[in-house]
């Protein structure tokens, strides 16, 4: 059997920069740091940085981390985050990837656009979303999140639309709810488009689809949180229906492998490279008598 990693896949850069931020401190501090949620979506290198000691908070433990170091991953967080950290003497270790950071101070200008002309900002994203939290929390939550056709429908297409996305949603969703959101608009300068998909991610579609049509299966390793993984197996699945998605190697089953003479792993922009290694190492040793 022929085992292959897709080169492609794992951290993107917003990732790398966080990780490596995170360990730069837990070194200088002796492990005294504290992430304000998972710092990425994936629950084995969680667990690789907490035995570094880095320790998951929520904003409900906030109170309790006056004096100490609270680093902000690379999802960002809203403007209320840093101002309670302020307040409460906490030292924030900012880690918002540059990306997401230039996203958030568009969709302010999107507000200040937007409210001149009394029209509203909508924004493509998973609900609840640590990165689509800080996205609405720039405007004070005054922004439709929209993740299907469906959620237009909180739209009022009587008022001009500022639309723009989260950086790790697929790109063909976002135009195509554009282009609904034009044919329902009595005029379509009404509609103000800004397409902010990180490319370093959307650019793995094309070429992901592409590898996974190279094998006879295909395992597709991310964290069960991870919104881009969710997009990017998809694209998996549509190339070749014999793609399983999986978070640790324990999760893999025989009768995915019978018959089977070459297997194809590749991951999330939050799947660690010693993770897919680790599943390659797994199968090898299974099946490659």
């Amino acid at each position: 059997m022929y085992v292959e990693i897709d080169q492609n896949s794992g951290f993107c850069f917003g990732v790398v920069r966080a990780i490596s931020k995170a360990e730069s401190a837990l070194q200088e501090l002796g492990g005294e740091v504290y992430s304000l949620g998972d710092i990425v979506h994936n629950r084995m290198e969680v667990q690789r940085l907490e035995s570094l000691g880095l320790c998951t908070v929520t904003h409900e433990d906030m109170e309790k981390l006056q004096g100490r170091d609270l680093f902000i991953r690379a999802h960002g967080e809203p403007p209320t985050t840093f101002r309670r950290a302020e307040a409460l003497g906490i030292r924030v270790i900012d880690a918002t990837c540059p990306v997401v950071a230039q996203l958030q101070r568009k969709v302010v200008a999107a507000f200040e656009k937007m409210s001149v002309v009394g029209g509203q900002v909508v924004i493509l994203g998973k609900r609840g979303h640590a990165e689509v939290v800080g996205l609405t929390g720039q405007v004070d939550d005054n922004a439709i999140v929209v993740e299907r056709e469906e959620d237009l429908e909180q739209i009022d297409f009587e008022r001009p639309i500022f639309f723009l996305s989260q950086t790790t949603q697929s790109v063909a969703h976002f135009w195509r709810l554009a282009e609904v959101m034009k044919s329902r608009l009595k005029d379509e300068s009404m509609l103000t488009v800004d397409d902010t998909i990180c490319r370093r991610v959307s650019n793995r579609e094309k070429a992901l689809g592409e590898f996974a049509a190279r094998f006879d299966v295909v395992i597709f390793v991310c964290g069960k949180k991870s919104s881009n993984g969710k997009v990017l197996f998809d694209v998996c699945r549509q190339s070749n229906e014999h793609s399983y998605n999986i978070e640790e190697e324990d999760e893999l089953r025989d009768e995915w492998f019978v018959g089977c003479q070459s297997v194809g792993i590749c991951g999330a922009t939050s799947t660690p490279a010693w993770l897919m290694e680790r599943v390659a190492s797994a199968i090898r040793d299974k099946f490659q008598e």
